[in-house]
């Protein structure tokens, strides 16, 4: 199929302009004014009408499996989600059970993500340090995965010791590749958890207060210091607190390659969201958890200064009879919500338009910069010649209110419920094809492909 986009605004990470869009063979072969389209080009009038390359998601996790239960999304109904909000790639994860190679973990997510409707790549976590693991990682960089999370926290089934995170940071920075990381104090958590609950605190709010800001401000300066002594590019992600940006901003002054992610619910919600019965307060159990609102502010300052360069959603839903497995324990909720499908009209509305971040932020947030961090640019993230045609024409006057009941996401809870957002995605198209138009699907949908890094 062939396309001209007419009229519309281009608004890429660093201009804004009128101009035509032709799309020829899944790519972009010509803007201008005037385009003239071969017979078999379908036409779409972009008057009035914002177009965007498509966001990438740098942050989700399909299938995930839990003692609850898989996450309530796998990668069609995940994906699917992702396109009506104006997502056409996705960055999950792959984690490897014990004993298991990295690179034999990496096959079986391929296979699992095959149904996926946008395009996909993975961040691969080594869970251990074996004899065969230095190993493991250059072939996974080698077959074009170049991105390894390690999580701090979690020590008692993912989480890495500083021994093995300092190996995995050596290995990988040699070999060019980059290691993401999930922040937090596991040791100091568990022993918290643990006391909470022995003093019978069992609801969701001691999730969070057995995870307080400094927890995570401390192993962000870890990481940092290990990074630099590695001799590793480092990528922080959910940054949730305050006292964490001060080592982020530090490090970036200092010429260190350290990125920073953080997610909506961490600038649009807060703790007070852990008062109330179970119900209510399950959903919004998710590691790290939701800080203060000055926490709030202070990762909105940061956005806005460059400090913190992509929005992920860590999207991970569960349904509530998932999320009542720790009705009477919080240490056994399974952590984690939704929002792969509200990331971009969440931060249009509560960025664009009270003027926190410029229109050419917003494209960077949510799609240049994870195309630029994790190796996918120019083919990714950007509105050019040669470009993958992954774009989105953003209806800027269009209202809707987020509701559990009109979502495409397979959960039957939202942690945006009921909020207010201004501009939705009218088409989506994904290498050339038109996949939502006007909040309907294609009805022949075209599964999305594995992405080389």
């Amino acid at each position: 199929m062939n396309l001209l986009i007419l009229g519309g605004t281009i608004v890429t990470s660093e201009k804004k302009e009128v101009s035509d869009i032709l799309i020829e063979n899944g790519k972009i072969t010509d803007i201008g004014n005037n385009l003239t389209p071969s017979k078999e080009t379908t036409i779409i009038d972009a008057k009035g009408k914002l177009v965007l390359p498509g966001g990438i998601d740098p942050h989700v996790h399909m299938s995930l499996p839990t003692l609850s239960g898989y996450s309530s999304d796998d990668f069609l109904s995940g994906s699917k989600a992702a396109l009506f909000g104006g997502t056409t790639t996705l960055l999950d994860f792959v984690t490897p059970r014990r004993k298991q190679s990295l690179t034999d973990a990496l096959e079986e997510r391929k296979k699992e993500a095959k149904n996926a409707l946008t395009d996909y790549s993975f961040h691969v976590s080594p869970v251990e340090w074996r004899e065969t693991t230095e190993q493991e990682i250059k072939d996974c960089i080698r077959s074009g995965v170049t991105s390894f999370k390690v999580y701090l926290a979690y020590k008692k089934t993912v989480g890495l010791n500083d021994q093995d995170f300092i190996k995995a940071l050596q290995t990988v920075g040699k070999n060019g590749g980059m290691v993401t990381v999930h922040c937090e104090l596991g040791d100091e958590i568990e022993l918290l958890r643990d006391k909470f609950f022995s003093e019978h605190h069992t609801e969701p709010e001691f999730h969070a207060l057995s995870r307080p800001p400094i927890f995570e401000a401390d192993a962000v300066k870890k990481a940092i210091e290990l990074a630099k002594e590695s001799h590793c590019p480092l990528y922080i992600v959910h940054v949730s607190a305050k006292e964490s940006l001060k080592h982020i901003k530090e490090a970036q002054k200092n010429g260190q390659e350290v990125f920073a992610e953080t997610c909506p619910q961490y600038i649009l919600l807060d703790d007070t969201r852990y008062k109330g019965d179970f119900n209510e307060t399950g959903p919004y159990v998710m590691s790290p958890p939701l800080r203060k609102k000055e926490d709030n502010e202070s990762l909105w300052k940061a956005i806005a200064e460059g400090i913190i360069k992509t929005i992920g959603t860590d999207h991970c839903p569960f349904n509530i009879k998932q999320k009542e497995a720790g009705i009477k324990d919080f240490r056994k909720i399974p952590n984690g919500a939704g929002g792969v499908e509200h990331r971009l009209a969440l931060l249009y509305t509560y960025g664009v338009l009270t003027n926190k971040i410029s229109l050419n932020k917003w494209v960077d947030l949510i799609s240049t910069q994870p195309a630029k961090i994790f190796g996918l640019y120019p083919n990714k993230g950007e509105i050019a010649i040669g470009s993958d045609a992954d774009i989105v024409i953003w209806n800027p006057d269009s209202k809707k209110t987020i509701s559990s009941k009109t979502f495409h996401q397979n959960c039957d809870s939202d942690i945006y419920e009921g909020f207010k957002t201004t501009g939705s995605s009218e088409y989506v198209i994904t290498h050339g094809k038109i996949i939502i138009e006007k909040g309907k699907m294609a009805r022949i949908q075209t599964p999305g492909k594995f992405l080389k890094r």
